[in-house]
Formats: C-alpha cells, sequence, structure tokens
C-alpha cells in the first residue's frame, strides 16, 4: 500500500490559507468502495482509508513512513495565483472595462 505525503492547497469556498499548513500523510485505498444495495451507503473494508497524519514539514512525514517502512509517494505543494484585486474593485467608478451582467 503506498501512502501519499501531500500538502493541501486553498480551497475555493474559504478565503484565508488555515489547514493548508501542514503536511498530511493518507493511504491509497486498495479495496474499492462498495454500495450497500438496501440504504445505498457507500463502505469500504480497508480501514487504511480512515487514517490520516498531520506533520508541521515534509521532511518529518517522509521521516515516519521511512522509519515504519510505508511504501511513500511526495506530492508536490500546489499554490494558488492570488490576484490582487478586491471584491468591490467589480464596482468602482473608474474601471477598466465596462461592468455589465
Amino acid at each position: 500500500m503506498v501512502a501519499r505525503i501531500y500538502r493541501p492547497a486553498k480551497t475555493a469556498m474559504q478565503s484565508g490559507k488555515a489547514k493548508t499548513h501542514r503536511w498530511i500523510l493518507d493511504y491509497e485505498p486498495e479495496v474499492a468502495k462498495s454500495v450497500e444495495p438496501l440504504m445505498g451507503y457507500t463502505s469500504s473494508s480497508d480501514m487504511k482509508q480512515q487514517v490520516r497524519l498531520y506533520f508541521d514539514t515534509q521532511e518529518e512525514a517522509v521521516a515516519y513512513a521511512k522509519r515504519h517502512g510505508i511504501a511513500h509517494r511526495v506530492e508536490k505543494a500546489q499554490n494558488r495565483k492570488v490576484r490582487g484585486a478586491a471584491y468591490a474593485d467589480n464596482f468602482k467608478f473608474k474601471r477598466v472595462a465596462p461592468w455589465t451582467h
């Protein structure tokens, strides 16, 4: 089982960068999820999918994986492009392009 080490990117629904500074170690699924036919619940018999470990640095996460013999893959951190404009700039009087619906 391969573990994935990554730093989560900022979501589009939040304005701050909370929960994006720590590195996460997640396990890749070994068994596909199945749908329970009566109620439609989605479940899996793979218990390692429930494990999520947090680390302050990438080096700590990699050292943990090596120390415990976990095959791992490090994913490059995805940084979002930040625009310098504010929401109020959409309605300013001296806007470069005219505002239309």
